[in-house]
């Protein structure tokens, strides 16, 4: 038997569409070209009626799509509060993070370690510049009192040392970026004051100069307690040395 067709109009529409199986009403719908509330035209009462006033044909148009729900699961939890417990405070989570409590020694975030070791590296850094200019401005220290600029710009090692009292202040104020031009200045002071102990045959300057260098080079790169504590003490006792020798 042939498939049962229909006209439909909109609600403002003077002119009918069709005829149309259920079928191509559906795909009409689909395409958003017809609504539930155009007519059809009834050939058993000769009428125009809503589509929305026949149930069954409205559900064979626009069926009922099904809604999809997730199954409600119950969560069971593990760890039940003990009421005789305390609640930890901020200062315990800290402290926990830090490795300073019982359950977490011996488990510190390498990132503190680490930043801790930079910031001592740094200062002993600092400290080793410090020395140094000590030990190249100090023997032209009357020069400078006396005001005397041109004998003191005549003196190569003042200059240097003006330039390590500098970067020693600056490194006390933590600015780290100058890392790359401290090292550059230890391996330099290794070079110029190495040839001029080479030069004066002086074996205990150059010792001196050569082991604070490289403690110096050294403070800007490790970032391990031990190595970095080497590090300072050879920094600091090379340039304390190289300071004895200029008054020597």
């Amino acid at each position: 038997m042939p498939a049962q067709e229909y006209y439909v109009r909109g609600i403002n529409d003077t002119d009918a569409r069709g005829p149309f199986t259920l079928e191509q009403l559906v795909s009409l719908a689909e395409a958003g070209q017809l609504t539930a509330e155009a007519y059809y035209y009834d050939t058993a009462s000769e009428q125009w009626l809503a589509i929305s006033n026949n149930p069954e044909m409205k559900l064979t148009i626009w069926p009922e799509k099904k809604q999809l729900s997730f199954k409600a699961v119950e969560f069971r939890p593990i760890n039940q509060p003990n009421p005789d417990e305390e609640p930890i405070t901020v200062q315990q989570f800290l402290a926990a993070a830090e490795g300073k409590t019982e359950e977490t020694k011996g488990r510190k975030d390498s990132s503190i370690r680490i930043m801790q070791a930079a910031i001592w590296g740094t200062r002993a850094a600092a400290i080793t510049m410090m020395i140094s200019a000590a030990a190249m401005i100090l023997p032209s220290m009357d020069l400078i009192m006396a005001l005397e600029y041109e004998k003191v710009l005549a003196k190569p090692l003042v200059i240097l040392g003006l330039l390590d009292a500098l970067l020693g202040i600056l490194l006390f104020l933590g600015l780290i970026s100058l890392y790359p031009f401290v090292r550059f200045r230890a391996m330099f002071g290794l070079g110029f004051l190495g040839f001029i102990f080479w030069t004066q045959g002086n074996p205990t300057g150059m010792i001196a100069l050569a082991t604070g260098s490289a403690g110096l080079y050294f403070c800007t790169i490790f970032l391990n307690y031990v190595p970095l504590g080497v590090a300072m003490i050879a920094g600091v006792c090379g340039m304390a040395a190289l300071t004895t020798i200029s008054f020597a």
